[in-house]
């Protein structure tokens, strides 16, 4: 009796171990490859999937991911013989189970070599220039000749990247130097241009500056040319108005004079009073008229009288 009831929880502990190992849960964004037999039955995707016991199992799981691989630097030769270092990083994604299951015996040594190899047919067509400066070119031209070769083992190549290109050292060198004279003549060419602006900058200022001299100077000239016009109307006119007067006041003189009608005598007086005015000790020779010099005697006989009596 008790070896029964012995082997009967023998029995229930097999089963239960043999039910639980032919449950199986596939997580998300993987996939599993069963086998029947030997020979492929199934892919199962995320769920719960019984397989039979025994019969039944799981031949390959596959993570449905998009991975990165980083293969290790390859030796290439570029069209014109020189050899450098480039390593490149590989994005792929497992579209098929089944194919990448069955197609491929290892598939990442397989991408691997086939990057090295597609690498160097890539980079032998190129120069070392042409390579240094056409990475995203090469980048696509291997994606899409990755791409095709790894589509029967069921993986999808999304991009390409090459990490590092690494010249040899005497390149490297020559390159810098390169660098370094390209930057001195760029530096002479910016200094050169620095110094012909800054050149043409003064002379445009010494041109606007002389400019403006001349437009002063030609403002002031006109200025002076219009101060001296009015100064000589203004002394044109004070002339003509004087003389203007004088000949107002001659003339109200000699109205005067009419009105007064003066007789024969006054009129000899003023001729007198007139030659004297006209002599005023400047003249060396005067001509007196006869009808003046009687009464210019009789004007001293009345001097010399008066000067008695004083």
């Amino acid at each position: 009796m008790p070896f029964l009831i012995g082997t009967v929880i023998v029995i229930l502990i097999i089963a239960l171990l043999i039910g639980v190992n032919c449950i199986k849960i596939v997580p998300q964004a993987n996939a599993y490859v069963v086998e029947r037999l030997g020979a492929y039955l199934s892919t199962w995707s995320v769920g719960v999937h019984f397989k039979t016991p025994f019969i039944d199992r799981v031949a390959k799981r596959v993570l449905l991911k998009e991975q990165v691989v980083d293969f290790p630097p390859q030796p290439v030769i570029t069209k014109d013989n020189v050899t450098m270092q480039i390593d490149t990083v590989v994005y792929f994604q497992i579209t098929d189970p089944k194919l990448y299951a069955y197609g491929v015996e290892n598939p990442i040594m397989a991408i691997e070599n086939l990057t090295a190899t597609t690498l160097r047919n890539v980079i032998g067509d190129l120069e070392l220039d042409e390579t240094l400066t056409s990475r995203e070119t090469i980048n696509t031209k291997m994606r899409a000749t990755l791409d095709v070769a790894t589509d029967p083992w069921g993986i999808k190549i999304n991009r390409v990247e090459l990490k590092n290109i690494m010249p040899p050292k005497a390149i490297q060198d020559a390159m810098e130097k390169q660098m370094k004279a390209e930057r001195e003549r760029r530096e002479a060419i910016l200094r050169a241009e620095g110094e012909k602006k800054s050149t043409v900058l003064v002379a445009e200022g010494n041109k606007e500056a002389a400019i403006l001299d001349a437009e002063a100077e030609k403002a002031a000239a006109i200025l002076r040319a219009e101060a001296k016009r009015e100064a000589t109307i203004k002394e044109a006119e004070g002339q003509a108005e004087a003389i203007l007067r004088i000949q107002q006041a001659n003339a109200d003189g000699l109205k005067m004079l009419k009105e007064a009608a003066p007789d024969a005598g006054v009129l000899q007086l003023k001729s007198l009073e007139a030659f004297a005015k006209a002599a005023d000790g400047k003249a060396t020779k005067i001509i007196i008229p006869s009808e003046i010099q009687g009464i210019a005697g009789l004007t001293k006989s009345i001097a010399e009288v008066a000067t008695e009596q004083k």
